[in-house]
């Protein structure tokens, strides 16, 4: 059911609940009302015939004092008074009209109020005239409360009509703009993340509009940079794979050349029983074979941080580390790792390994530093409903001289963390030193990385 005929369906039950309430009431209201000028139009009545009566004592003509008496209630609304005696004299209340019609029989029914009357003698003197009977009579005032409740019944439905009546225009006209936002969040769900809304709404629309727009905004935004990005990975990825190729082309493929060379003379030798002149052509064979064996090392190296797989997070920092100790042995480098960040999944810890020894050749090359500390630890606050992974790499060299100019490598860092959802910052003081500081989310119920390349292993 929709929320406009929701909403008109409360007003009515509200409405039959004000109804049933305000019945009760006016039933007991009326019920009460009618009761009590009933026995007051009777004691009224009453107290006029008895007193009528005593001054009939000296009357010259009783019988017309009496027929007098009977027709002065010709215009009572409540009472039905007549002569039982020598005349016939009688007074009936007029039956009103109504504009809603006589009550019905229902209605007289719950109302409740039975005629009451009395009979009181008429003695003038020493002769009995009669007796005159007084009875009430509920009807008129039946039909003035009948007419008070229809009256009220009509005015509630009439009330009741109109505000269903504009529930429905009103609701109406304020769930239109809900539809074109319902039509804009499936042109978002299909890729317009140009769709904006405009127009004048309500404030608690307004900011669902204002909200949705800068929905759209970012999400244009965030396609924009994953094309962005995914266009720099194949670019990367061609870059690699050439750099792989011409590795393969000029350092590889010319030494299986010159083993297949070496080993068909080697073999021609051998045959012709010229063993020792075959022990320098073996030679050059196991010679070319170490020398592919560090190319291909070297060629994994880029493409997979060493000690990673088999030995974890911790080994692969060392390695990279190692690679710059012997090289620049008088620059101290100090590396802090969490327990619980030894064992990653294979994307974050090779992730954290590239970003660390881009931020370690950076410092080393470049910051003339003394120290440098690797710092990798896990950051969680429960509260917040966070959970990282912090990468600190800082040393205390000269600083970055133009801190908003990122060399390639820095800009390779971003992106790569930006890849991965996390985030990335630089604290650079003149003289005191440079820190690259890299946040990514720490993976859940992940597997160790050496037990996932045991697992995938032959």
């Amino acid at each position: 059911m929709s929320l406009r005929f929701r909403l008109i369906g409360l007003v009515c039950v509200v409405l039959l609940i004000s109804l049933a309430l305000g019945a009760m009431i006016a039933y007991s209201n009326a019920s009460r009302s009618v009761r009590t000028e009933m026995r007051a139009a009777f004691l009224v009545g009453r107290q006029t015939v008895e007193s009528s009566i005593d001054r009939f004592q000296n009357a010259a003509d009783p019988i017309r004092a009496i027929d007098d008496l009977v027709a002065s209630f010709n215009g009572n609304r409540h009472l039905r008074v007549w002569h039982v005696g020598e005349t016939a004299a009688f007074a009936i209340p007029a039956m009103e009209k109504s504009k809603f019609g006589r009550p019905p029989a229902w209605f007289v029914r719950l109302i409740g109020i039975a005629p009451e009357g009395d009979r009181i003698p008429v003695t003038i003197g020493d002769h009995n005239y009669g007796t005159i009977v007084i009875e009430t009579d509920p009807r008129n005032e039946t039909l003035e409360v009948w007419n008070e409740f229809a009256e009220s019944l009509a005015t509630l439905g009439v009330f009741g009509g109109l505000t269903m009546f504009l529930i429905y225009v009103f609701i109406g006209r304020t769930l239109r703009p809900l539809d074109r936002l319902a039509a804009a969040l499936e042109e978002v769900g299909d890729g317009h993340f140009r769709t904006r809304l405009g127009g004048r709404l309500a404030p608690e629309l307004a900011r669902l509009r204002n909200s949705f727009n800068r929905m759209a905004e970012r999400l244009a935004t965030a396609a924009a940079e994953n094309r962005r990005l995914n266009e720099r990975l194949l670019t990367l990825q061609e870059e690699e794979r050439g750099e792989l190729a011409r590795d393969l082309h000029d350092e590889v493929s010319p030494y299986l050349f010159a083993i297949n060379a070496d080993a068909a003379t080697a073999s021609r030798l051998i045959e012709d029983g010229r063993a020792r002149d075959a022990a320098a052509h073996v030679g050059s064979i196991a010679e070319a074979v170490r020398h592919m064996q560090r190319q291909v090392r070297r060629m994994l190296a880029r493409l997979r941080p060493i000690g990673l797989a088999e030995f974890g997070l911790r080994e692969a920092i060392e390695n990279v580390v190692a690679f710059w100790r012997r090289r620049r042995p008088e620059i101290r480098y100090e590396v802090m790792i969490s327990p619980e960040c030894e064992d990653l999944t294979d994307m974050i810890g090779t992730a954290i390994c590239r970003i660390a020894q881009e931020a370690l050749s950076n410092a080393v090359r470049h910051a003339e530093p003394e120290l440098v500390t690797i710092s990798i630890e896990r950051d969680r606050d429960v509260e917040n409903g966070r959970d990282e992974v912090r990468l600190t790499v800082a040393d205390n060299g000269r600083g970055m001289r133009e801190p908003e100019r990122l060399g390639y490598g820095l800009v390779g860092i971003t992106e790569r963390v930006s890849a991965l959802g996390g985030g990335l910052s630089f604290s650079s003081q003149s003289e005191e030193g440079f820190a690259v500081i890299a946040t990514l989310p720490y993976p859940q119920a992940s597997a160790p990385v050496s037990s996932s390349m045991q697992a995938a292993g032959p």
